[in-house]
């Protein structure tokens, strides 16, 4: 194939300043709610003084000073006299009618800087916007643009979540995951102390807890489809000394930490270490594969006994007010088959399984409350009824947020599509493994946590928002940091700033810039998939082919180049039209370069064109909203879905079937039909149940070439495929039947299935 070669072009994309700039010391994260900009610039230099005169802000004021010691090596005394003169930082306690949780007041002025608050809070909040706004290079003298900030946060509950039972984190990770919070206004760390691989939390009534189940004897390795794994023991745990430790610093920060003990499911790793308080008696060993797991807690007294007693020791450590338990992905078939479960179902009139975990969740709630302390539990508690008081994150989808707001329960929104961190953040085939899906930057910053079909009353329920960082693919904390940033930084702005308000997410970039040049210099890992080339692919209006083109954030200076036959694109290379269609197979490869020098990663398509590829299609059942990137377009676009999967990639179906014509223009001779679809069971993704193809000469009436029956499916696994000789004719038709409701015992049990397909081939 001839080569085309090298593009120069510039995008209508934000080009993002520079960060010693001007315009850059406004790049405050979250946006304040209010800023009024000054004319000029006030100096602060280590003959600065701060003055604290009623009120008692130690932990605040040694954390800004540490920020200065380590960043322009002098720190400022703090004095609680009443500031005479000038050249002083002042922070004065101040309480406005209505003032909410960290709300501050930030004036900047020539010789003087003062931040008003109604508490604590508010004062350590504006002196991290008073952070932000210092320069990022060393010199003597700091200087700060003059200006008057009023700021509040939008939301009460402003969240970040880590597992630390996949992979474990040493106590130094843990407070500089804090730190991380802390320096975007984050309010609470939800900590993942347990589940079926791991219990990382010192209970010294139950010491086996951890001498047993903190400990596997193997991991898995690499994508779980390929189901391989190691041999090596692996875990860890916290002692309350550690935990004392880490609450104490969390707290100087302003972070309440909601620690989570799984009940009744997840907990393979503590029936590891005490198997009687399963149905069956075991033996058990902790979890090595990520998954879900069938043996659960069984709701007998002993039981009960144990969780309180845990649980007692875990509210002496953490004094929030919220004790998560879990809750999520029960599997009722060790209840189903015991008969002392079956015997409690009838002597409380229950009428079923998912009716008993709402008996064991208020049991467990009741207790919590003699302790002074709220149950929050994962959106599935809401199955068999809520109880008492008990609140509840909605990470599948908003409906369990809805369901709780309208039942005067709180609620915390963390769907998956908008609010996990473990997903992909980049269609880059140069990403590290994640656990799948596809949550860019752009869609995290675009996320609103009050769903819409709450009425004013009810919306009073949703208490914020948070992201979940679950670490199956995490294994060290490097990772953790890549996963976070700068993903973080736009979730905050979702839970702090107000929406009411004009929101760009191209403005957001702009002030984002100064701050990914603080990750640099701070040596904090971040994801830099937002500076990627994109290659777009649609359709070229003409029946065949493909139209090719490309979007990236860059500045004036930098320029485009691609290549089309795999070949690594070079600054070098003539300029010629980016916008341009293929007609063959081809592999696509673009990259950025400024000044003769490769920034950032090649981007890499291949194109494997087939007689289906850039034809018409048209679907029957529109996909899901969450996965529906390309449209229809995607099964036709000649591109194969990489595993592990993105959700950019393919078209998926909850519940429904996929049913899509494709209008070949004219008749054609074909003799075979691939279709490629996906099984990931964890992600509730199953293969169809069955799947037949069919063809016409109208586009009306359709005669059936074949059908694949489940058996025959579970073979081909992948691709299906069916070989139909020399068929000849104008429209083909495609029907994958969904697997239907998620079978007892898996993963996301009792909800439709997921179909997934991404490509469909016509040889």
């Amino acid at each position: 194939m001839k080569k085309i070669v090298a593009i120069v072009f510039f995008l209508s994309f934000p080009v993002l300043v520079n960060a010693a700039t001007p315009d850059s010391v406004l790049s405050i994260i979250p946006k304040p709610v209010q800023v009024v900009k000054g004319k000029g610039f006030t100096d602060i230099t280590s003959q600065w003084k701060i003055y604290v005169p009623d009120v008692t802000l130690t932990g605040e004021t040694e954390y800004f000073n540490n920020y200065l010691k380590k960043n322009y090596g002098f720190s400022l005394p703090v004095l609680n006299s009443i500031p005479k003169g000038k050249n002083f930082i002042l922070l004065k306690k101040k309480v406005p009618d209505g003032a909410s949780e960290g709300q501050y007041n930030l004036s900047v002025k020539q010789n003087k800087i003062s931040i008003t608050a109604s508490g604590p809070a508010g004062f350590f909040y504006g002196l991290e916007t008073l952070r932000q706004l210092l320069p990022l290079e060393k010199s003597e003298t700091i200087s700060v643009p003059q200006l008057e900030i009023e700021d509040y946060p939008g939301f009460k509950w402003r969240g970040m979540h880590l597992d630390v039972s996949r992979h474990f984190f040493p106590k130094e990770d843990i407070k500089k995951y804090i730190d991380h919070l802390a320096l975007y206004k984050m309010n609470v760390f939800h900590w993942h102390l347990t589940d079926d691989q791991g219990w990382r939390i010192e209970i010294k009534s139950y010491p086996e807890l951890t001498t047993v189940g903190a400990w596997r004897n193997g991991s898995m390795v690499g994508p779980y489809a390929d189901q391989k794994f190691d041999t090596i023991r692996y875990g860890g745990f916290y002692s309350q000394n550690d935990i004392r430790e880490i609450v104490e610093y969390a707290g100087k920060r302003h972070v309440t930490i909601v620690p989570e003990i799984e009940m009744p499911g997840h907990c393979m790793a503590a029936l590891a270490a005490y198997p009687q308080f399963s149905c069956s008696g075991g033996p058990f060993e902790v979890g090595k594969i990520w998954g879900v797991y069938e043996d659960v807690f069984c709701p007998k007294e002993e039981t009960f006994k144990f969780l309180e007693d845990v649980l007692s020791e875990v509210c002496e450590l953490f004094p929030g007010k919220y004790i998560h338990i879990g809750g999520d992905e029960v599997p009722k078939t060790r209840w189903k088959n015991c008969e002392h479960c079956q015997a409690l179902i009838k002597t409380l009139g229950l009428k079923n399984e998912a009716e008993l975990q709402s008996y064991f969740t208020g049991r467990i709630e009741k207790f919590l409350n003699t302790k002074g302390k709220q149950i929050i539990g994962w959106n599935e508690i809401l199955e068999g009824g809520l109880t008492g008081h008990a609140a509840i994150m909605s990470w599948q989808g908003e409906k369990g947020g809805i369901a709780a707001a309208k039942q005067k329960h709180f609620a915390v929104m963390t769907p998956g599509d908008y609010c996990y961190f473990d997903h992909y953040q980049s269609e880059s085939l140069k990403e590290p493994l994640a656990f799948g899906g596809f949550t860019p930057l752009e869609k995290v910053y675009s996320y609103e946590p009050v769903p819409k079909d709450l009425n004013n009353e009810e919306k009073k329920y949703i208490l914020g928002a948070q992201a979940n960082l679950w670490t199956e693919y995490i294994p060290d904390f490097s990772q953790v940091e890549y996963m976070i940033f700068p993903r973080t930084c736009a979730l905050a702005e979702v839970v702090w700033s107000p929406w009411e308000k004009d929101r760009s997410y191209s403005e957001f970039l702009q002030r984002l810039n100064k701050h990914l040049a603080f990750f640099e210099k701070n040596k904090i890992n971040f994801s830099k998939a937002l500076f990627d080339i994109k290659i777009h692919v649609d359709s070229t209006g003409e029946n065949r082919g493909l139209h090719i083109s490309f979007d990236a954030i860059h500045d004036e200076a930098e320029e485009i180049h691609y290549t089309i036959d795999g070949t690594d694109p070079r600054a070098d290379l003539p300029v010629i039209d980016p916008d341009f269609k293929i007609y063959n197979s081809a592999t696509v490869k673009a990259a950025l370069f400024g000044n003769g020098e490769l920034k950032g990663r090649i981007a890499e398509q291949k194109f494997n064109m087939n007689k289906a590829t850039g034809k018409k299609i048209t679907l029957f059942t529109p996909p899901s909203e969450k996965y529906n990137i390309g449209g229809a377009f995607t099964l036709v676009n000649g591109i194969t879905g990489d595993l592990p999967w993105r959700g950019s990639d393919w078209l998926g179906f909850s519940g429904d079937n996929l049913v899509a014509v494709i209008d070949f223009g004219k008749a054609e001779t074909f003799s075979k039909i691939i279709i490629d679809v996906l099984q990931d069971t964890t992600s509730w993704i199953y293969l169809p149940k069955a799947a037949e193809v069919f063809s016409s000469d109208d586009g009306i009436n359709f005669k059936s070439l074949g059908i694949i029956s489940s058996e025959e499916i579970k073979q081909m696994k992948r691709q299906l495929i069916f070989n139909v000789r020399n068929s000849q004719s104008k429209f083909i038709k495609i029907a994958l039947e969904n697997k239907g409701i998620i079978p007892v015992g898996s993963p996301g049990e009792n909800n439709p299935a997921w179909l997934f397909a991404d490509e469909i081939i016509v040889e």
